[in-house]
């Protein structure tokens, strides 16, 4: 598979625009500067050695033109000094070839390129930048007609170009430091050309959190003003929507509890009589039973849910000792001796439960692994960190595929493999009341495989844990007293 690489995020991009431009910039100006610099330095550098060389060919052309002197080298160390320069002549013999001297032996004649050389003797100046020993250099050439004579002087450009590597460091520098300002100035303009959508986005997430009247404020911003005016209205029609939802899923229950009141009740009175019923009659009444039964869990969720949308749920909390709750919501749900696993560090781990709620949560949780995973075969108590504490149902099913294990929170969902559960008495919306409920007491619900590696699920629910050290002398243990915990119906039609 080709993976594609994570697009970067809209600060990030702009950052990098800043940056690249920054870069784009500051190396043009850097590249701009180095060459003007190096020409106009070589020019000038030119300029003066071919003044110079003009002078001192002036007074060799009028000593050789007198007959002053018959040794080259003689009138070169006598009347031409420049330490600084490697200086050349040249005189044209006859018999014997030319008579040449040079300044010192670091350069000579033969040193001077050929097209130099070739180009002076023809009778024109000029003059070539080349490398003499890894060194660079400038050499000058001009003839001397009247004395059939040649003048070169060598001058070395190492100082020059050592200043101009000096210069192209400090460039480049210069350049990384330009390319970093411009990049922190570029996360400057975004985070503030961001910080718009920074309340926008955290105004959509106080609305899926369930503040549905939140909205932002009003912007003096022209270009702003419209995307603010736009999500104030969606976020009024969005309340509006789940509102009027809500109130007819409220409205809905309330108005179908009367007549299965009545139902139950004729059910009852025909249940008094169940022996004068004839077989067939009782097998209907037994169905009818059953689907009353469901209807009316179905009614009382409906009637929960409705108070989660409005936001009507408010949580009763008291702190309890957790393992001792876990163990009497176990009794109270299933009156079976469902194993508590808990060791002794969490004898004394407080939290802060709505005791109605979170026994519900236990309840559905078994009464979900009862209907689709073959049984709950423990409850266990495992710790999360410091701030948190986990407890787990497992089962002895086959386990919930990965691509169910968001859905089945979801509500009226019962998996993928609900279509092959012809006995199934569930509502869908059991395991959408645990998700709610444990949201209540900010904490999460999930799914994973069972840690013994055996077949079956794992429902883990994670709760924060109260700072505080339980005080010996609180009335604790009261907490999780059996008589104190609702009395629960029957099972509830919790559902994957």
């Amino acid at each position: 598979m080709r993976i594609r690489p994570r697009p970067l995020g809209l600060r990030a991009r702009i950052t990098l625009a800043f940056a690249l431009g920054s870069l784009l910039l500051s190396v043009t100006l850097s590249t701009s500067t180095w060459a003007f610099t190096r020409q106009a330095q070589l020019n000038q550098r030119e300029d003066s050695s071919i003044d110079r060389v003009l002078s001192n060919a002036r007074p060799l052309r009028s000593t050789l033109l007198a007959g002053g002197t018959t040794n080259l080298s003689e009138y070169m160390v006598a009347s031409l000094p420049t330490p600084a320069n490697q200086v050349i002549a040249v005189r044209n013999g006859e018999g014997s070839g030319p008579d040449t001297a040079s300044s010192s032996q670091r350069i000579v004649y033969e040193d001077i390129p050929p097209a130099l050389r070739e180009l002076v003797g023809s009778g024109s100046p000029g003059m070539m930048r080349y490398r003499h020993a890894d060194e660079p250099v400038l050499a000058i050439g001009v003839p001397i007609p009247a004395a059939d004579a040649e003048y070169y002087e060598v001058v070395s450009l190492l100082e020059l170009e050592r200043s101009f590597d000096v210069l192209a460091f400090w460039l480049t520098g210069a350049s990384g430091l330009t390319t970093l300002a411009g990049a922190a100035l570029g996360w400057w303009a975004s985070r503030r050309t961001l910080l718009p959508l920074v309340d926008v986005g955290i105004a959509a997430e106080a609305i899926a959190g369930g503040r549905l009247d939140t909205r932002l404020e009003s912007a003096n911003d022209p270009d702003l003003a419209v995307l603010v005016s736009s999500f104030n209205e969606m976020a009024h029609a969005l309340q509006e929507r789940i509102e009027r939802d809500a109130r007819f899923a409220s409205d809905v229950s309330h108005e179908l509890r009367s007549p299965l009141m009545t139902l139950a009740a004729s059910i009852e009175v025909l249940e008094t009589r169940r022996d004068e019923l004839p077989e067939r009659s009782r097998a209907a009444l037994d169905l009818l039973v059953h689907d009353v039964n469901r209807f009316q869990q179905l009614v009382a969720d409906l009637l929960e849910i409705s108070r989660f949308d409005s936001g009507a749920a408010h949580l009763e909390l008291e702190p309890v000792l957790l393992a001792e709750f876990l163990d009497q919501a176990v009794r109270a749900s299933t009156g079976a001796s469902l194993p508590v696993i808990a060791g002794g560090e969490f004898d004394e781990v407080v939290v802060e439960l709505d005791k109605r709620r979170m026994a519900r949560v236990v309840a559905n949780l078994i009464d979900n692994a009862a209907k689709y995973g073959g049984g709950a075969t423990q409850l266990r108590l495992r710790s999360a960190g410091d701030d948190y504490v986990e407890f787990t149902v497992e089962d002895s099913g086959d386990g919930i595929p990965d691509v169910d294990r968001e859905r089945i929170f979801e509500r009226f969902s019962r998996g993928s493999s609900a279509g092959s559960r012809g006995t199934d008495s569930g509502t869908g919306l059991g395991l959408a009341l645990v998700r709610e409920h444990v949201r209540l007491h900010g904490g999460t619900v999930r799914v994973e495989d069972r840690p013994d590696g055996e077949p079956g699920g794992c429902f883990v629910v994670s709760l924060p844990v109260l700072d505080d050290e339980p005080d010996p002398d609180s009335d604790l243990s009261s907490a999780t007293d059996p008589d104190q915990l609702p009395t629960l119906p029957i099972p509830h039609a919790t559902t994957r």
